[in-house]
């Protein structure tokens, strides 16, 4: 097997979701292969790449500010103050939680040339799960042995909800963008009809499950008010890391990324890595709601949907499919999620402007990737597979 440029990010290349056979960079003209970079040159431009999209995005949420009439230095002020000062750390240290165990899950997908976009339905359904059967456990069970069980079925359920994406994928080559979707539609509905049915509170006015008691949640780290569920949020990060840097598993996730024909030559079974990758990532997605659930809210209301994963897909490939590297981009999310919410107050806006400043980074990337090709400035988000392919899959639509 022919040796290829590494990826500067560690990233496996490849279009997730695209076909077997479309993935081989060996296909690629000669154009379109990524140059060798220095060793200066290599972190340089991933600073640029991962900081730059963010910095855009906040100078053109500043001049929206302006011309909605608010002051943006006021608003961001607020922000930092909201999210950071005074004991507001915490509850963006808290956001983290689920917000890392989401990032992680779509972190093996990707690196395996995959897409996971059923989580939302993943990520509800097990909080529906542990939100019902939580107050009957604690109990009925140790209180530890309780939240171990919780973990466990969420992660479960989280991991059940792929495996028809999953079977389909690695067997029928069915595009895991449709069926996944389709999974997550399923998911979101199934978990309302549980919160409104067997798993509903009659002695509350709105559909919603018993409320678990503060006895029963995850215990604080001491002195603080943060959950022990960040602290299990960066520990599966890490394992996360090493995994796919260290272990002959995260190798083969790799080489499947980069090109699944390689792949297949070199022996890897690539129908059970396939499965494996889905099972992982519903499981820490389904492990990011048992977080959410036990950590703060204490129970699910109906529709209840915070929409996390959206939320955590930019930040993903900022981080060029690294998980150490997710971690401080988690971090600015969650002091923007949690301190945007005291600015938006403040500056009388909905909190959905904060969704506009997600999505300017997400269109900031796309000038920057742009740019990045033209000028042959380096490394890309896209790798030269995924490149490649998603310009076949256009042609041919």
């Amino acid at each position: 097997m022919a040796e290829r440029p590494a990826d500067p990010s560690g990233a496996a290349g490849g279009y997730p979701g695209a076909p077997l056979e479309e993935s081989s960079v060996a296909d690629l003209p000669a154009d379109e292969r990524l140059p060798r970079q220095s060793r200066l040159a290599r972190p340089l431009d991933a600073l640029v790449r991962g900081v730059g999209p963010v910095l855009l995005a906040l100078v053109a949420g500043g001049i929206l500010l302006l011309a909605l009439g608010r002051n943006p230095v006021i608003f961001y002020a607020n922000i930092y103050q909201g999210g950071i000062t005074q004991e507001a750390w915490q509850d963006s240290a808290m956001r983290m939680a689920p917000l890392l165990l989401i990032a992680g899950g779509l972190i093996v997908v990707f690196r395996a040339n995959i897409w996971n976009l059923g989580y939302q339905g993943q990520f509800l359904l097990a909080g529906a799960m542990i939100a019902g059967f939580g107050p009957r456990m604690e109990t009925r069970l140790p209180y530890w042995l309780t939240l171990t069980l919780l973990f466990m079925i969420a992660g479960v359920v989280g991991a059940s909800w792929t495996v028809i994406p999953a079977l389909l994928k690695a067997y029928y080559q069915v595009n895991e963008i449709i069926t996944t979707l389709m999974m997550s539609f399923i998911g979101i509905s199934v978990a309302n009809i549980l919160i409104k049915g067997p798993f509903q509170d009659f002695s509350s006015n709105v559909p919603q499950t018993s409320v678990l008691p503060v006895s029963g949640m995850l215990p604080n780290i001491p002195h603080t008010r943060i959950h022990v569920g960040i602290l299990v949020a960066l520990g599966t990060i890490l394992i996360v890391h090493y995994v796919l840097t260290r272990t002959s598993f995260g190798l083969r996730l790799q080489v499947l990324g980069a090109s699944p024909r390689a792949a297949v030559h070199a022996g890897v079974g690539v129908k059970r890595l396939i499965i494996t990758a889905f099972l992982i990532s519903g499981a820490l997605v389904g492990m990011a709601a048992a977080a959410e659930v036990l950590g703060i809210e204490g129970y699910v209301r109906a529709d209840w949907n915070p929409a996390f994963g959206d939320a955590v897909i930019p930040f993903v490939f900022l981080a060029r499919l690294n998980a150490l590297a997710v971690i401080p981009f988690v971090g600015f999310y969650s002091i923007l999620a949690i301190g945007g919410e005291y600015a938006t107050q403040q500056a009388q806006l909905p909190t959905d402007f904060l969704l506009v400043i997600v999505g300017l980074i997400l269109l900031f990337m796309t000038v920057t990737e742009y740019v990045g090709r033209k000028r042959a400035l380096g490394s890309s988000y896209l790798t030269p597979g995924l490149a490649h392919a998603l310009r076949r899959r256009t042609e041919n639509a």
